[in-house]
């Protein structure tokens, strides 16, 4: 009974080993010989199989035309993009492996983002290369509708009524003040734009919210996508943006779930999680990030990253803010303050960007990664820098808010500089240049049980 027990275990052995061998070699054979259709390497490991393992490399299509070339992009709506990758369980280029995971544990993320910065910024931009085009950077402008007189006491923002801050509170834009303003964004090469209001919730803000409607109408119209943060959503509220045409909903949790009560304490870490389900139950795409220098530790970087990776879908996109402080707010006034230690308040670096987006880019591969608010403070050649860490996206403008922020005109020379393009609007991203020249090994994984999906 052993004998054959043993004899029955070396041939299943012999046989994965040999199915493994015939996938390294379609591989193998794939890169050598780069314009010929690579075969599925795809093995079944029993009489009875439930999990099918597929390694391949894409095959490289024929030179694109100008008018076959948009058949290289993915689907823009990010439910359809994720779809068609639900079958995918990693990518693997240069030594690097990574794949799309909700069940990250705040060890591993750690551990990333402790590595020596060298081998982070590595790995980051192999990750970035083998899910995205490089070359091509979303542009976003942000613009507030309603400034100021808000009733939370943020303690970084300059625009709550519990601070006394050189923002003054004006009301709600006119419809047509809002695009005129989307139309100057378009001109200037944005092709997101985003409307952002002071308030904690839009509650029954019935007048208001039949204008944010008609506003949304309008800029979709346009052929812009359009985003808001308007605070605190209900399901309702959320389904009526989605039919009016909103593309993303950007609601950030700001830092860590520890350190989160030592920054806002009139609204929960629950409140704002229950408004992110709102929005994706709604259909409408997430965008939600943080804020680096609110006193934070390393720990609560990385706490804040949990959460967002181990949410039920990646958000489309995560915005990565540096502090930039405000006299008048309480963690302004105790940046400015000379004599009090202060403990990581606006302290960042272009180093702490790039490390924590550089993390962002691993743990979440399929999500954008936006470059925010603080940019003005970074030269070129840092920001570069961010962009090589994973980031993907920017706001344009001179205003985010309430805070500078570059010009127009010197985003397009950064651009031209660094030989980007924009990411034209309504459109999904790029495929991978990678993916389609066949440098990726991609593993998909299909079986009853998706263990390994």
């Amino acid at each position: 009974g052993s004998l054959r027990e043993d004899i029955n275990t070396t041939i299943t052995m012999a046989t994965i080993g040999n199915a493994l061998r015939g996938a390294t070699l379609a591989i193998t054979r794939s890169r050598t010989a780069p314009r010929v259709v690579t075969s599925s390497a795809t093995r079944y490991f029993s009489a009875n199989p439930h999990v099918v393992v597929d390694k391949f490399v894409s095959s490289p299509p024929p030179t694109p035309s100008s008018a076959n070339a948009e058949a290289l992009r993915h689907p823009n709506d990010v439910h359809d993009r994720n779809a068609n990758y639900s079958d995918e369980d990693s990518r693997s280029m240069a030594g690097v492996t990574a794949s799309v995971r909700h069940n990250w544990t705040k060890e591993e993320i750690a551990e990333l983002y402790s590595l020596p910065f060298h081998e982070l910024m590595y790995r980051a931009s192999t990750v970035h290369r083998m899910y995205w085009d490089p070359a091509e950077v979303q542009q976003c402008t942000l613009l507030s509708i309603k400034t100021g007189g808000c009733t939370e006491d943020c303690s970084y923002c300059s625009q709550s009524t519990r601070h006394k801050t050189f923002v003054k509170p004006t009301p709600t834009m006119k419809v047509q003040e809002v695009l005129e303003a989307a139309k100057r964004a378009k001109d200037a090469g944005s092709t997101r734009f985003c409307m952002g209001a002071a308030w904690r919730e839009l509650g029954n803000k019935k007048n208001a919210f039949n204008h944010i409607l008609d506003m949304v109408k309008g800029v979709n119209g346009m052929g812009m996508e359009v985003c808001c943060t308007l605070g605190m959503l209900n399901a309702e509220q959320a389904r009526q943006l989605k039919e009016a045409g909103l593309t993303a909903y950007n609601h950030n949790l700001d830092t860590s779930p520890e350190h989160y009560p030592k920054v806002i304490t009139t609204r929960t870490y629950e409140d704002r999680l229950e408004t992110i389900a709102n929005v994706r139950d709604a259909g409408i795409s997430v965008c939600c990030g943080g804020i680096l220098g609110l006193g934070e530790k390393d720990t609560d970087r990385v706490g804040l990253l949990h959460v967002l990776a181990t949410l039920p879908e990646h958000p489309e996109s995560v915005p990565i803010n540096a502090l930039v402080a405000v006299e008048g707010t309480p963690l302004g006034d105790a940046d400015a303050d000379d004599e009090t230690e202060s403990d990581g308040i606006a302290d960042v670096d272009a180093f702490d960007m790039a490390r924590m987006i550089a993390t962002a880019r691993i743990v979440m591969p399929r999500t954008m990664v936006r470059l925010s608010a603080g940019r003005l403070s970074f030269s070129d050649a840092e920001q570069f820098l961010m962009f090589q860490a994973g980031a993907n996206s920017i706001f344009n403008g001179d205003k985010l808010l309430t805070t500078d922020n570059p010009a127009f005109d010197a985003d397009t020379s950064l651009f031209q500089k660094l030989g980007f393009v924009g990411k034209p609007a309504h459109a999904g991203p790029r495929v991978a240049p990678t993916e389609v020249t066949g440098e990726v090994e991609i593993t998909q994984v299909k079986g009853m049980e998706q263990q390994y999906a």
